[in-house]
């Protein structure tokens, strides 16, 4: 019965992938090219690295601009009153002229009639009244000027990906922080545990966590004409594969995902076929912090590191809990020993039922 079950288990049985021996071959230590390291609480903190998601001085030191100051294609309203009955801008029986919509031009001048061609552009409402009725008191006795700012596109921001309203919006008052545009535009439609908004101001990119927006405020930045918002679901997956509760692509559901986490997240182990002490976590490591681990200072270039934990052990599931799982790792668990032992068992019995059944009839 031994020899039989050792001829049939030489044969090669099906299997999930690689068992613990296969792994272990090829290992550094066996010729191989690939580290093997059993986590514990050093190598947590040495690889609890996450690429760090923030804006740039730049972005966080900007003022915040005047909602009052007038720039190149915003659109003014502008009411004047003259205290005759037969004045420059007004016919008879009138005392007011409403010029509407004048828009601000490229180079930042409007042009009154009798106050001539005048620049807008870096005013405020009130300078731009106070000029126009220097100009008109030449001509018309007491003239009075109203100059009201009109939505215009002098100053705007454009937002696309997941969020409410696609579009481009004005800078006013109410909006000229990022927070405030984004509640404009509706809001993120997506998970905000996973969303990051990407701001592009003059070639320069900085991307933050949706979340983080509101838990530092520092990161409520004042935005600038021309800036553009991008909000999008985290990119970042890993694969599992092994005896686990599914095969597959996984997104990222946090921020930060833990390798208990990620277990968790694919359908945990199964019962019937994983092993508790193979749980592996394949990583291309970069040098500094494979060097670290690894207690060496000679390694150049991004290293193969398998990350093995056992779950049986005392701690082995709070350092499943402390253990980061990174973009691209893959996660594999291996079938446990009972498993193996298992398909030998039903691969001998399957081999002799054609034997016994001959005999049967044979026998008949």
């Amino acid at each position: 019965m031994l020899a039989a079950v050792a001829v049939v288990a030489s044969c090669g049985l099906p299997q999930v992938g690689p068992n613990k021996r296969q792994i272990y071959a090829g290992s550094v230590q066996k010729q191989g090219d690939a580290f093997i390291v059993e986590v514990n609480d050093r190598v947590t903190r040495t690889t609890a690295v996450v690429p760090a998601l923030g804006f740039s001085e730049a972005f966080k030191n900007a003022a915040t601009l005047g909602s009052d100051t007038i720039r190149p294609g915003d659109v003014l309203g502008l009411t004047v009153w003259e205290n005759v009955d037969d004045g420059l801008l007004a016919g008879e029986a009138q005392n007011s002229t409403i010029l509407e919509e004048v828009q601000v031009d490229g180079a930042g001048f409007i042009f009154v009639p009798y106050a001539g061609r005048i620049r807008a552009a870096g005013n405020t409402p009130e300078a731009i009244r106070r000029i126009i009725t220097a100009k008109l008191e030449e001509q018309t006795p007491d003239p009075q000027v109203q100059v009201r700012r009109v939505a215009g596109d002098g100053a705007t921001v454009s937002l696309i990906g997941s969020i409410g309203g696609q579009g481009v919006y004005p800078i006013e008052r109410p909006t000229r922080t990022l927070a405030t545009m984004l509640a404009q535009a509706g809001g993120v439609t997506i998970e905000p545990e996973i969303a990051q908004v990407t701001v592009t101001r003059a070639g320069e990119s900085s991307t933050i966590w949706f979340q983080d927006l509101y838990d530092h405020p520092e990161l409520d930045i004042a935005l600038r004409a021309g800036d553009r918002i991008l909000v999008e679901e985290d990119t970042r997956s890993f694969t599992s594969l092994g005896a686990t509760g599914s095969q597959s692509r996984v997104p990222f559901e946090s921020q930060n995902l833990s390798a208990l986490e990620a277990i968790a997240q694919v359908g945990g182990l199964v019962s019937t076929s994983s092993d508790p002490t193979g749980v592996f976590i394949f990583r291309n490591e970069v040098a500094e912090i494979a060097n670290a681990v690894l207690g060496r200072d000679d390694l150049q270039g991004a290293q193969r590191l398998i990350y093995v934990m056992n779950l049986t052990k005392p701690n082995g599931m709070f350092q499943a809990r402390d253990f980061v799982i990174r973009d691209g790792d893959t996660l594999y668990v291996t079938e446990a020993p009972f498993t193996q032992w298992n398909k030998t068992i039903s691969a001998l019995t399957g081999s002799l039922t054609p034997v016994g059944t001959l005999s049967s009839i044979a026998g008949g």
